[in-house]
């Protein structure tokens, strides 16, 4: 299973996977051109993309959805006004060689949701914008091949930001996001010995940098008694692609 995250952040998101001949899109928060580099980087056309699933309807996930055919957007119910396929929470289904699962998150945006992708042998865990993970979308990320899980601020960061307290209390609360500390706690709990790579998203610019954040998921994965250097992890970036996993079947 190939990867490539072209954009992570709040200023547009959008992850191209492979797996086999099939070509998932999560996301398309960014422009038309931007995710032209982001397919060519994995020799991918346009008209590769077999579907595009999305996980809600806030601007920095869907602000390209225009470019996508409609028959080719799946999203949970009213997730994504007009969407043309609707997908159940812990519903399996199948495009081509890939399955998938929506999972639940909590965010303040319309039924959003995560995916967990799966071909053979290989899972990828893919949740982003979630103030917590409910124990039954837990249970279905265990045991995970490669993870890209949402790790967007520091506590300490968004306290001293200067940002409206309304904001704040937004961010840190259970439809906010997750802050590195809890998001390395979850990832501690996604991992085993079959984990490959793990990819921190939807980093903040202003209230986290990546050294910060890999920080903390060191202290906790140690607490943990878990060996972070086993899981190759990594941070995603608004501006810059990251690719990972492999094309090999």
């Amino acid at each position: 299973m190939l990867f490539n995250v072209i954009a992570s952040g709040s200023k547009g998101n959008a992850t191209i996977i492979k797996y086999k001949e099939t070509v998932i899109l999560i996301d398309m928060g960014i422009s038309f051109s931007r995710l032209k580099e982001g397919l060519d980087e994995i020799n991918i056309a346009f008209d590769d993309i077999d579907a595009a699933l999305f996980t809600h309807d806030h601007a920095d996930h869907i602000a390209g959805l225009r470019f996508i055919p409609t028959k080719k957007q799946y999203a949970l119910e009213n997730g994504i006004p007009g969407t043309f396929n609707v997908v159940e929470l812990f519903k399996t289904f199948y495009i081509k060689d890939i399955k998938i699962t929506p999972v639940a998150t909590s965010h303040d945006a319309t039924n959003p949701c995560g995916y967990i992708l799966e071909g053979d042998n290989e899972k990828l865990v893919y949740i982003t914008d979630t103030g917590y993970l409910p124990d039954i979308t837990m249970s279905y990320c265990k045991d995970a091949t490669y993870i890209i899980l949402e790790s967007n601020y520091d506590l300490g960061m968004l306290m001293r930001s200067g940002r409206p307290h309304d904001l704040i209390m937004r961010i840190h609360g259970d439809n906010g996001h997750l802050c590195n500390e809890d998001s390395a706690l979850y990832c501690s709990q996604m991992v085993s010995n079959r984990t490959k790579e793990v990819i921190l998203a939807h980093i903040s610019e202003e209230c986290n940098t990546p050294e910060v954040a890999l920080d903390a998921y060191k202290r906790v994965f140690e607490y943990r008694g878990l060996d972070i250097e086993k899981y190759h992890v990594r941070v995603a970036n608004q501006w810059v692609s990251l690719k990972g996993g492999s094309d090999e079947d």
